[in-house]
């Protein structure tokens, strides 16, 4: 018998819980069907940790996650994830956006706009702006503050290989976000371009953020892979919400060199609708189909997909794709068990 996968739950705050427990119960049933077991283990962050230990990203949590297999975490409004990115240097994330055919309608654009479109974003998630030097302080012109935008060669160079060897797998076009007609200092095209060597294969675009941002919108099937930096690549991967139809359907998979992985939807707290039992959790079991797929559990990550497109294609809808004609709103628990349902079927 092999060994049991661990993953290691972080629910943090609003909406975490509800999306974490939701995909939790799918990801144990879909364990028994296809044969292989699991170790949960829960662990505190945010202003859960904060409240119990003084430290967003305590120590004890830190400790519980070494030697998982996989992260799964829902949401924090504050302290605790850049924490977490940072200590095991998840510098890898991926946030693929493929909408569903039978959400099509959804989507801010007309369905033929992005009917068939499968973007991936690549987002370097440990340096940045995020990280850089920070404060507060005046001068004589008074008060102000200041967070700053830096990046090491080497850190633009290592996810660029990774965004390159993603493009090669699929379409072969890398395009890559800069904005370096104002931050002439940080050389993402120079640096991405140098590496593409290596991968003769990959058309490599590069595209001013604002520009790119504009086409996203304008025409998302022309995009194959999107590499940016951590700022950039954390506003553009939120257009994929539009696209799709909401944010709440959106996963990502943040890694580090040896292929550990934090898994979690790219939605926040949502503090409005917080213990409500309406948040949609189809974004987290998206998270849970690229840990899926990270373990090589590829018939598990397919029989996922499926169960969740069968109970989509049935009609069944949270508030946030706004239900209506034939459509049926249903909460979390109850998509959840149409899902469990599917899987077995």
């Amino acid at each position: 018998m092999t060994e049991p996968y661990r993953v290691v739950a972080l629910p943090g705050e609003g909406i975490g819980p509800e999306v974490v427990d939701a995909s939790l119960k799918v990801l144990l049933h879909l364990a028994k069907l296809e044969g292989f077991s699991l170790v949960i283990d829960y662990a505190l962050i945010g202003q859960p940790a904060f409240n119990e230990f003084g430290k967003f990203f305590p120590d004890q949590t830190a400790q519980l996650c070494e030697g998982a297999d996989g992260i799964l975490f829902g949401a924090v409004t504050r302290g605790g994830i850049l924490e977490l990115r940072q200590h095991f240097d998840f510098f890898i994330n991926f946030r693929p956006v493929r909408p569903f055919e039978t959400l099509l309608d959804k989507s801010s654009l007309q369905s033929h706009k992005i009917q068939g479109a499968d973007i991936l974003f690549v987002r370097e998630l440990v340096s940045g702006i995020y990280f850089g030097p920070s404060g507060r302080t005046e001068d004589d012109n008074g008060y102000y503050g200041f967070h700053t935008m830096k990046y090491y060669d080497w850190q633009i160079r290592r996810i660029a290989k990774v965004a390159l060897g993603k493009a090669k797998e699929r379409r072969g076009l890398l395009t890559v976000a800069h904005k370096e007609n104002a931050l002439p200092q940080i050389p993402w095209s120079r640096l991405v371009q140098e590496e593409a060597k290596h991968f003769p294969d990959v058309i490599v675009e590069p595209m001013l953020v604002d520009n790119l941002a504009m086409q996203l919108v304008r025409e998302p099937k022309r995009f194959d892979v999107i590499l940016a930096g951590n700022l950039f690549g954390d506003i553009l991967s939120d257009i994929g919400g539009a696209l799709v139809g909401s944010i709440g359907l959106l996963p990502s998979a943040s890694l580090n060199e040896r292929g550990f992985g934090l898994y979690e939807a790219i939605h926040g707290t949502a503090p409005d609708i917080a213990g409500k039992g309406i948040a949609n959790p189809l974004g987290t079991m998206g998270a849970v189909v690229l840990m899926l797929q990270q373990w090589g559990e590829t018939h598990a990550a397919i029989n996922l997909i499926q169960a969740i497109e069968r109970v989509l294609a049935l009609g069944y809808r949270t508030a946030d794709l706004a239900p209506q004609g034939q459509e049926i709103l249903v909460n979390a628990e109850t998509l959840t068990e149409l899902i469990v349902q599917q899987l077995g079927s």
